[in-house]
């Protein structure tokens, strides 16, 4: 089992700006958002806590590591998130200004390339621990589009400090929650 949160609040979130790849700290709503995903994941034993390496994600997953007792494990490259390209830092109505309709713009990742990182990174992690509970650590666009590929639909967005949940099965990946709330079946 897996439960992937999304890094508290930044400056940048706050601001509506594009992070990306670009090494954004927490601020003090991203801290307590942190903490408030303690609460909802005491009461399950977990095993590690692991997360991209990013500043924003690693501080999230040390505070939630202090919460649960746990030991903050390693970092991998392959969680971090979405670049942004010439539009990190940006806001969308300024990257609407310079580049209308979001038609691509100067070193911005594709989607698929993010969420081939991100099935690619779930797959490292439970290889690196098989059969134990993981708290993974990383970012909104990443959650995001890899959770609606392994879902077969699309989610609008994943909240800063939610959790979301996913197992590794014997026929593939299967999302449980996304942003805290379980994940109805479509037939």
């Amino acid at each position: 089992m897996l439960s992937l949160i999304r890094h508290g609040q930044t400056n940048w979130n706050a601001e509506g700006r594009m992070q990306g790849s670009s090494n954004i700290p927490l601020n003090d709503t991203g801290r307590q958002q942190a903490r408030e995903a303690v609460e909802v994941l005491r009461g399950s034993d977990w095993d590690v806590i692991v997360s991209s390496p990013l500043q924003r994600a690693r501080e999230t997953a040390q505070i939630i590591a202090d919460g649960l007792g746990l030991e903050l494990g390693r970092s991998y490259d392959l969680l971090i998130e979405r670049n942004y390209g010439e539009g990190e830092g940006l806001t969308t109505a300024e990257i609407n200004e310079r580049w209308p309709n979001h038609s691509g713009y100067p070193g911005l990742e594709t989607l698929h390339n993010v969420v081939e990182r991100g099935i690619a990174a779930l797959n490292e992690v439970s290889a690196d621990y098989p059969n134990k509970k993981v708290i993974v650590v990383c970012h909104g666009t990443i959650i995001r589009y890899t959770l609606s590929q392994l879902a077969g639909r699309d989610f609008d967005h994943i909240l800063n400090g939610s959790v979301s949940t996913i197992e590794k099965l014997h026929t593939g990946w299967c999302v449980h929650t996304v942003n805290g709330e379980p994940l109805e079946r479509v037939d």
